[in-house]
């Protein structure tokens, strides 16, 4: 078993003031895979202090000199990638084939995306030729607390923590304690890579603890926050007293908009979409609406690739899913499925309590329902795991008010052939993103969300902005430029 108790506060790992020991358990086996333990208010403030002692000296740096401790972290990683894998497969459940290929991969794959935009930001640039001596400048905003989810850990601290890095930013991380380990041998690469104390700092803990201290320290510029929406609320709520910018990446009901013109694996994609690490993305096309002369051969389809899903221990190779991340997780799925039963959703695949053959570990059935009604439970709400919910529509009009009439607007999903359709609905639907026909978003382009999904764009010059403050600056000396070339 793994013990990490300690936190990496201003270039060291120290012991927490106050012991708390929280144990990591492992969705595969149900055991105690590692100990770590949560951190108080106290050990909070002594990380922002670190933080806010490290501002003035990171702040000032040529860029070129963030870009390459940015640069040693990316090499730390190469050297390491294989544990990288291993920690996020044992502490939330991904297969190891997919922490290998997709979820540890989210750090060298956003990384560099950030080091492109990055060259190109113009750090003092002129308002315009009708105001040479107007300048704007980009500045970092200060100390960040950065709060990250369990399901794509690295995914989030890699959206965070390299941009902020890279503005001149400094920061306090608090991962998940569900899944802290990552972050812990992320905070080793920072430290192997030499970014320099104080810069990037580490407390582990809950969110009524360190993440509320985080949220409502004085000291604390910015919070960036990947989550549940209902835990956005509260940081945004913690966070208004200071003032401080909140930016928020919270949940999802991506809808799934599939023509009778789609190509023939457009429905197979979308259910494998959903079911990719046991339906716990934000961005998951959960709501696949059908046009209806194509409905009851979709519905077949859906039900014969869910059922087609293996299920199995994190440990094991191959393209199955693996667990939900806890037991609370898999409560939850479990009174959804229920609620689909009970408000009368036809079950076509799946259904409750474990896969066949399962006595332990945290496993949900992949499921579908299909004839699923607007306004039914699991048409509104965020299940964030292995559930599908199949609705016809008649007209390409009624599908977008079904796929709008959400609270959330975070990715939604085009599938047809007609392209002046897919660019009209495009441009139709509330959402922060729209894919379509499994194209997948270009290098850099900003995730992020509208409505109660949240407002972030995280990725790519969007992703270093965030982190950014913009300063006006009359009566600049244009001479000095000139002089200085």
């Amino acid at each position: 078993m793994i013990t990490k108790r300690e936190f990496y506060i201003d270039g060291n790992w120290v012991a927490p003031l106050e012991a708390r020991d929280c144990p990591v358990i492992d969705p595969s086996t149900e055991e105690v895979c590692a100990v770590i333990s949560l951190g108080s208010e106290a050990d909070t403030d002594r990380a922002v202090a670190a933080a806010k002692a490290a501002f003035p000296g990171w702040a000032a740096t040529d860029p070129s000199v963030r870009r390459k401790a940015v640069e040693g972290i990316l090499e730390q990683y190469l050297l390491r990638k294989e544990e990288m894998a291993r920690a996020i497969s044992l502490e939330m459940g991904a297969p190891i084939d997919m922490a290998r290929d997709s979820q540890a991969e989210c750090l060298p794959w956003h990384l560099k995306n950030f080091l492109v935009a990055f060259d190109h930001v113009e750090w003092i640039r002129p308002l315009g030729p009708h105001a040479p001596d107007t300048k704007i400048a980009l500045e970092p905003i200060g100390v960040v607390g950065l709060i990250t989810p369990w399901n794509w850990p690295m995914n989030q601290v890699t959206l965070k923590v390299i941009p902020a890095l890279l503005a001149g930013c400094t920061c306090v991380l608090k991962p998940s304690e569900e899944s802290p380990l990552s972050s812990m041998l992320f905070a080793e690469f920072c430290h192997d890579a030499g970014v320099p104390a104080g810069v990037f700092n580490l407390v582990n803990g809950d969110g009524l603890g360190v993440g509320t201290r985080l949220s409502s320290h004085p000291d604390v510029e910015m919070i960036s926050f990947t989550g549940s929406t209902r835990a956005g609320r509260a940081i945004s709520k913690a966070a208004a007293e200071t003032l401080k910018r909140v930016t928020l990446e919270l949940g999802g009901k991506g809808a799934n908009l599939v023509f009778a013109d789609a190509d023939a694996k457009a429905v197979e994609r979308g259910v494998r979409h959903l079911m990719n690490n046991s339906g716990q993305s934000c961005n998951a096309p959960s709501r696949m609406l059908v046009e209806r002369g194509f409905y009851d051969r979709a519905v077949e389809i859906a039900a014969e690739v869910a059922s087609g899903i293996k299920v199995g221990p994190a440990s094991l190779p191959g393209k199955h899913i693996g667990p939900v991340v806890n037991k609370r997780q898999w409560d939850q799925i479990q009174g959804y499925i229920q609620k689909g039963i009970d408000e009368g959703a036809r079950l076509v695949a799946g259904g409750l309590g474990l896969p066949e053959g399962m006595n332990k570990g945290f496993y949900v059935r992949p499921t579908v329902f299909a004839d699923v009604v607007p306004g039914m439970t699991i048409e509104r709400e965020e299940i964030f795991g292995p559930v599908l919910c199949m609705i016809p529509f008649e007209t390409e009009a009624e599908a977008v008010k079904i796929a709008n009439d959400t609270p959330y607007g975070l990715t939604n999903y085009v599938q047809s052939q007609d392209g002046a359709r897919r660019n009209r609905l495009a441009r139709q639907l509330r959402a922060g993103m729209v894919e379509m026909n499994g194209k997948s978003r270009g290098a850099g382009a900003p995730f992020g969300g509208v409505k109660a999904s949240g407002r972030a764009r995280e990725g790519g010059a969007w992703g270093i902005e965030e982190f950014l403050e913009v300063k006006a600056i009359s009566g600049w000396d244009v001479s000095q430029d000139m002089a200085a070339e």
